[in-house]
């Protein structure tokens, strides 16, 4: 039995084990048919082209942990955010740690997502929120639909602001063999509200893992929200995040993704700008050696004029590791004065390396400016001569390089605590000290 139809067959199970009266009961139906019908996305599509999934696919993987996995505080720290005081949604091999994690309900909604699913307004939030921005074409989202069970839900009334961000954090133990985790976030921003949010799957094992997530954002009016996600994982551990944002009229909202780690990554991050006056910003550092592969898939939809969107993404690649960047900005007729903005920068720092990259503009409106590009190259010689020649060694002055090279990305992380903390990430990938404060 194939992995696909070990999911299916698997999903009449978990559905013995649901409330089959639940209005959930009937979107997941409906999604575990459609990925049924398309399977797992292959190379033959061209939003696949240049990342292939075969290799997961042939592993057995656990669909539900077959025993609770407890973790051990000390054993998990280093993970967390320490500098910060913050909101925390822990989970342990798919399932709530009441134990590591820091929820409220002071004014704001910081919790789980089956909480909001069984609420007594919870068809409010099925017919308004879930599921309603997540694609219903893309199969490894229905599949995340089909046994979406639990994950972080937050939601942040009108005007309100969280005393301290939020970080959530999936932590894999290894307690399977291999083992496949469906991680669903929903997070909802009212009108003129204001959120920061910190992101990681971390595996604590050897042992493959594979995370398949789906996160729906919704921006109200003049909301504000900022996400960043942390991707430092394991050599045996692979992801594929899908992200949706909906947003209203003169909201912003900001996404910063920082790959570093993982076997297999694909960053699925889609913008819909239902307003004006929007500002939507994309910015990314990527950092890979051995034979790690990191593919980020982009779209911003303009659908209505006087919007704004900015991309921006770093990649460094050594070894035999493969980047992929797809980033797709479309311009609807009546989305006038749009102002769109993508640049994708990289760097071979090996001549195994490789870097797939595909800007693409598809534009209906006339009274725009929009602008797309890609540069492929290495380190500066001349740059690297000249600070040898001023005494700093060649693996630091070839580290100052490529920390300038991503420096404008860190540049726009505004919580100073994450920015010192992926500074210290970037100088660990890099193999050095740079001997300063960043």
């Amino acid at each position: 039995m194939d992995l696909k139809e070990k999911l299916v067959s698997s999903f009449m199970a978990f559905e013995n084990n649901i409330d089959v009266d639940h209005p959930v009961h009937d979107i997941r139906s409906e999604a575990i048919k459609n990925f049924e019908a398309k399977g797992f996305p292959t190379k033959k599509e061209e939003a696949w082209k240049y990342t292939s999934l075969n290799s997961l696919q042939k592993v057995d993987f656990s669909v539900f942990p077959k025993k609770e996995a407890t973790l051990e505080y000390k054993d998990v720290k280093k993970y967390f955010l320490h500098e910060i005081d913050s909101y925390k949604i822990v989970f342990v091999d798919g399932v709530y740690s009441s134990y590591l994690s820091e929820t409220t309900h002071d004014g704001v909604d910081i919790c789980l997502m089956s909480s909001a699913l069984n609420k007594p307004d919870y068809k409010a939030v099925i017919d308004v929120y879930f599921n309603k921005i997540a694609s219903k074409d893309e199969s490894l989202t229905t599949l995340n639909t089909a046994f979406s069970k639990e994950g972080a839900y937050i939601y942040i009334p009108k005007n309100k602001v969280p005393k301290k961000p939020v970080e959530i954090i999936h932590f894999s133990t290894g307690n399977e063999a291999a083992m496949m985790l469906q991680p669903r976030s929903l997070i909802v921003a009212e009108e003129n509200a204001e959120l920061q949010v910190i992101e990681r799957h971390q595996s604590l094992t050897t042992n493959e893992v594979f995370t398949n997530a789906v996160t729906e954002i919704f921006a109200a009016k003049s909301a504000n929200v900022d996400y960043y996600k942390v991707q430092n994982d394991s050599a045996s551990a692979s992801l594929i995040d899908n992200t949706y944002i909906d947003q209203k009229d003169k909201s912003v909202v900001r996404v910063h993704t920082f790959s570093f780690g993982g076997k297999l990554t694909r960053n699925n991050l889609n913008f819909y700008q239902n307003g004006e006056y929007i500002d939507s910003t994309m910015k990314g550092v990527t950092i890979l050696g051995d034979k790690q592969h990191v593919d980020h898939h982009t779209l911003v939809h303009h659908i209505e004029p006087n919007c704004e969107s900015h991309q921006d993404y770093k990649g460094i690649y050594g070894d035999s590791s493969t980047g992929v960047f797809n980033g797709k900005i479309i311009v609807n007729k009546i989305a006038q004065k749009t102002n769109a903005f993508q640049q994708n920068n990289n760097i071979l720092i090996s001549d195994k390396a490789t870097i797939n990259t595909k800007p693409q503009l598809e534009i209906f409106a006339d009274d725009v400016k929009c602008s797309h590009g890609c540069t492929i190259g290495q380190l500066d010689e001349d740059a690297l001569f000249y600070l040898q020649s001023r005494g700093i060694p060649k693996k630091e002055a070839r580290a100052l390089l490529m920390y300038a090279f991503a420096n404008n990305v860190l540049a726009s992380v505004r919580i100073p605590e994450l920015k010192t903390r992926i500074n210290k990430l970037i100088a660990n990938k890099l193999g050095v000290n740079l001997g300063f404060d960043l």
